[in-house]
């Protein structure tokens, strides 16, 4: 992605405007790991070999700088695992709305947080189900296989709720909540806050009022999608599930193959055929509109803990849980990782493999000169 970038940008943001935030973005990733933010030099202790270690730039939307922040996540999360089933549930807006999405990303998104714990709080809170509080944990997707606009939440829920007396009212079986009164429930409630934003003018500039009304109806007389799927694994190894979707972004650089002049094979799966491998050739312009088509609002938060997950009462509400399933605690990030991970002591010499690379030195960040 970088080199596409680097390529065709400056030729793209002459025929498309971009916004200050995919600006931004592109600058991350066109320096990152380069001598535009500086690093280290660095010395071999053993065949003196040196060699530079450029920084990363930690955007959340660079292909490169993702998996070290996943696993850092996964570490903190697994001391809130309980010890029960948890249930995967995915909540899809329709491309009717895609328009609106990409005028008020920000709103959008926001809305569809709010809807979709609504649902799920009030299905658990009902006497005939649950009768007490969920705990999700929430991550926002905005793309399809093919790079195409496709907005959902992914939803990590434990098969279970906890009562307002202190009690663990656990589901009777792997099944949640049905799925069809799911998605009722979920599209009535999104098309009621959107309602609701019309009348605060927080759509201002989008359409007319008669044009957002008939899209409105026209939305709640589709059928909207929710998946919902039972966890059927071990405890401990839950988070590293939800871990496969925490920092996922649009594109990653092993799902790009390099074509001759300016083209580019993009690998994907397509799941209206079962998820059979496919390769589509795009243009180098064309994979840059894409991808920006997911930049996410500065500062929009895209994972989200509700209910007795949320931060500010999770520790006191996780213990409650586990006293009253009465069931040994899951087994926490350091009993799994102190059998495994050692001091760091640098990095391996890459021509001797006998020493280790010692810093020597810091370089400054240079000025970056590309599109």
């Amino acid at each position: 992605l970088q080199s596409v970038l680097r390529e065709a940008l400056t030729g793209y943001a002459e025929t498309h405007r971009l916004s200050p935030r995919q600006w931004q973005v592109c600058a991350h990733i066109l320096g990152c790991r380069t001598s535009a933010l500086g690093g280290l030099q660095m010395q071999c202790d053993h065949c003196h070999a040196s060699s530079t270690l450029y920084h990363a730039c930690r955007d959340r939307h660079c292909p490169r700088c993702q998996r070290q922040a996943s696993e850092a996540w996964c570490t903190r999360q697994r001391d809130n695992v309980l010890p029960v089933t948890y249930h995967h549930l995915v909540f899809t807006l329709p491309h009717d709305l895609n328009p609106w999405i990409e005028w008020a990303p920000r709103l959008c998104y926001r809305l569809l947080f709010e809807t979709v714990w609504a649902t799920l709080s009030a299905f658990a809170a009902d006497p005939k189900r649950l009768d007490g509080q969920l705990g999700m944990t929430a991550v926002l997707h905005t793309w399809g296989q093919n790079l195409s606009r496709h907005v959902h939440l992914h939803c990590l829920v434990p098969v279970g709720a906890l009562s307002a007396a202190g009690d663990w009212h656990s589901a009777k079986s792997n099944y949640l909540f049905p799925v069809r009164a799911l998605s009722r429930h979920f599209r009535g409630g999104f098309v009621s806050r959107l309602r609701q934003a019309l009348g605060r003018e927080e759509c201002k500039g989008l359409d007319t009022p008669r044009q957002y009304q008939a899209m409105l109806d026209t939305l709640m007389s589709s059928e909207w999608v929710v998946y919902s799927k039972p966890c059927l694994t071990r405890t401990v190894t839950v988070v590293d599930y939800l871990g496969r979707y925490s920092h996922r972004i649009a594109l990653t650089d092993g799902r790009l193959l390099p074509l001759e002049g300016n083209q580019v094979a993009l690998r994907y799966k397509d799941y209206r055929m079962g998820g059979k491998p496919k390769i589509m050739q795009l243009s180098h312009e064309e994979l840059i509109r894409r991808f920006l088509l997911h930049v996410l609002p500065k500062g929009f938060t895209r994972i989200r803990h509700y209910g007795f997950l949320a931060n500010r009462c999770r520790v006191q509400r996780l213990e409650q849980v586990r006293a009253a399933i009465t069931t040994r605690p899951a087994i926490s990030s350091a009993e799994i990782n102190d059998a495994t991970i050692d001091s760091f002591e640098g990095y391996p010499c890459p021509q001797c493999h006998q020493g280790q690379l010692r810093v020597i030195a810091q370089l400054e960040p240079k000025r970056f000169e590309g599109g």
